[in-house]
């Protein structure tokens, strides 16, 4: 059981650093600039795509789509609820200070970047034959392959 939860709170916990190093570099560095706060917003959520697709396509190698989507889609949503929720006071705000359009717009653009990530992560790993499906079906074929053919008397 431990083996299952201890990657996916990494995970989380990675995911939710990246959102805290983006908040503290607008913070610190670019206050009051809407435009450059915008364009860092935008390579967290690029660089949340990207750790997501590298692991999606590692774990895709290794386990079954249903054990691993399930562990991403947990870990993505315990860093959502820490990104929406807490990440908001470690720049010196609340989660509803810029309205709740803007609260919102940051659960949707995380949802479409981490399930875009995913799905390229995944349709990369599909596309090259190293998911756990096809390895499965290709030690299947050749252990059918492997074994003599059977002989049918009349």
């Amino acid at each position: 059981m431990k083996d299952r939860w201890v990657p996916i709170g990494l995970l989380a916990g990675a995911l939710f650093l990246v959102n805290v190093v983006a908040r503290l570099v607008t913070r610190f560095g670019f206050d009051a600039n809407p435009e450059v706060e915008d364009r860092v917003s935008l390579g967290m959520f690029a660089v949340i795509a990207v750790i997501l697709a590298v692991l999606a396509f590692v774990w895709g190698r290794q386990h079954p789509l249903s054990r691993w989507g399930a562990d991403l889609a947990g870990a993505v949503l315990i860093a959502l609820a820490l990104t929406v929720f807490v990440g908001p006071l470690v720049s010196g705000s609340y989660p509803f200070a810029n309205g709740a359009g803007s609260f919102f717009s940051q659960i949707w653009l995380y949802a479409a970047f981490t399930f875009g990530g995913t799905v390229v992560g995944y349709l990369v790993l599909i596309a090259l034959g190293r998911d756990h499906r096809s390895r499965s079906l290709q030690q299947y074929s050749e252990a059918k392959l492997a074994k003599p053919r059977r002989v049918v008397r009349r």
